[in-house]
């Protein structure tokens, strides 16, 4: 069973989407399997791993709104890195989540069925205290709060 870390802070500009991104990459370097999960819908985390995130057709909110997870999953975006993206539509799945029952356990069911695929699974939060960001620390193990030291 693998560990889920969630990359988190209210305040942005503080190191989130690097810290997920070399986190994944050193653990990848170890030999780990690794899948990354970008909750941010400026999508950082998956341009930075080489994915074009306008491009992708099936991302984090299609996955939210019951796509197949495999689908969802881009293979090897680096050695042992598999990762879920995400763009600017992921900003409509706040709205959405309103009415959905169990809305804070929607990233836990997902991330349940894959975990033993993966020894870590890192997730980049959103620069808020949102329900995406309540997801991703309900699916955690743990959380990584990265500061500026100023």
């Amino acid at each position: 069973m693998g560990r889920t870390i969630a990359v988190a802070n209210q305040k942005g500009g503080v190191g989130k989407s690097t810290t997920a991104i070399n986190l994944s990459a050193c653990l990848a370097e170890q030999g780990k399997k690794v899948l990354t999960i970008d909750m941010d819908p400026q999508g950082n985390t998956t341009s930075g791993l080489g994915v074009d995130k306008n491009a992708v057709e099936d991302t984090l909110y299609e996955l939210v709104g019951q796509s197949d997870v495999e689908k969802t999953i881009v293979k090897d975006v680096v050695e042992n890195v598999d990762l879920i993206p995400s763009n600017v539509n992921l900003s409509g799945a706040e709205i959405e989540l309103v009415s959905i029952d169990n809305k804070e356990y929607i990233l836990k069911e997902i991330t349940d069925k894959i975990k033993n695929n993966y020894d870590y699974i890192i997730i980049d939060c959103p620069p808020s205290l949102n329900m995406l960001t309540i997801n991703a620390l309900t699916a955690a193990t743990s959380v990584l709060v990265p500061i500026q030291c100023e």
